[in-house]
């Protein structure tokens, strides 16, 4: 049995652990469990925030609010492509965010600042199709300067951005851009890149990576393998997943194999008492 003790002391036959990680503390989700899983000799591996929102170098403040639909969000390791998918993002005063940001951020390990990400803005279009794209809006607007030449291919917000990134004088007229510099254009467009700095702190994450070993239990039961009668459930575990309910999947699952295999243990020690 169990005893806890406190102002009082309680005793039981059997104890599920389901605390939650140290995402939302406000609910009680502070980390507690796992104090009480390493009192009980189990190891916890490292906690980090995950589907967490990403700090960018690049000051994002002036964008703050603007939310890119139907956009690719490419993330990179030394040069290797760890993530990409085509969704929809938030640009913040801190930095980026959104469900593509907070998926992305679950392959982010280690040092985050070893990692770039770039933003493709136009996905459906590629080089040649967006290049015959840039000559008719440029022919189109050729006596304006070539910072109102933009107005329907981008939102208001992140003309300067791009125009920046291409190096272009935004006060060059239209039909004075040349080839080279509509090749930088469309780089920008289809590389917009951003440099991670920090996550934002794992109070604001989704969830938390990390947690009791998964090892330490018997995962058909998700009973422990050092503390008989002691059961695990939910993200207090070294179990997490994307966004999209998989998260609630899995508290959903360890949580039914936990409440069912307690009662079984309570009852199978009831009937060897008898």
């Amino acid at each position: 049995s169990f005893t806890v003790k406190a102002d009082k002391s309680y005793s039981f036959d059997s104890v599920i652990i389901a605390t939650g990680g140290k995402s939302y503390p406000k609910t009680g989700s502070d980390g507690s469990g796992y104090r009480l899983a390493m009192k009980l000799g189990h190891k916890i591996t490292e906690l980090k925030p995950s589907l967490v929102p990403v700090v960018t170098k690049e000051n994002l403040y002036d964008l703050s609010g603007l939310t890119l639909k139907n956009v690719r969000l490419t993330v990179t390791h030394n040069g290797d492509t760890v993530y990409t998918e085509q969704g929809e993002m938030l640009l913040t005063h801190f930095g980026v965010s959104g469900p593509l940001v907070l998926s992305a951020s679950a392959h982010m390990r280690g040092d985050i600042r070893q990692y770039r990400m770039f933003i493709d803005l136009k996905p459906a279009l590629d080089d040649a199709t967006l290049d015959a794209r840039l000559i008719a809006d440029l022919t189109k607007y050729s006596q304006r300067d070539f910072v109102n030449s933009l107005s329907d291919l981008l939102p208001q917000k992140l003309i300067d951005p791009v125009i920046r990134q291409s190096r272009i004088d935004p006060r060059k007229k239209s039909n004075a851009v040349t080839r080279e510099e509509r090749a930088a254009l469309r780089d920008a467009l289809k590389k917009f890149p951003l440099t991670p700095v920090s996550f934002r702190p794992i109070d604001e994450a989704i969830i938390t990576s990390g947690g009791v070993e998964v090892s330490g239990l018997h995962t058909k039961t998700m009973m422990s393998k050092t503390v008989p009668g002691l059961f695990f459930a939910g993200e207090v575990i070294d179990v997490d997943a994307y966004t999209g309910g998989y998260n609630l999947q899995i508290a959903f699952s360890t949580g039914v194999a936990a409440g069912q295999s307690a009662a079984q243990y309570v009852l199978a020690k009831d009937d060897t008492s008898v």
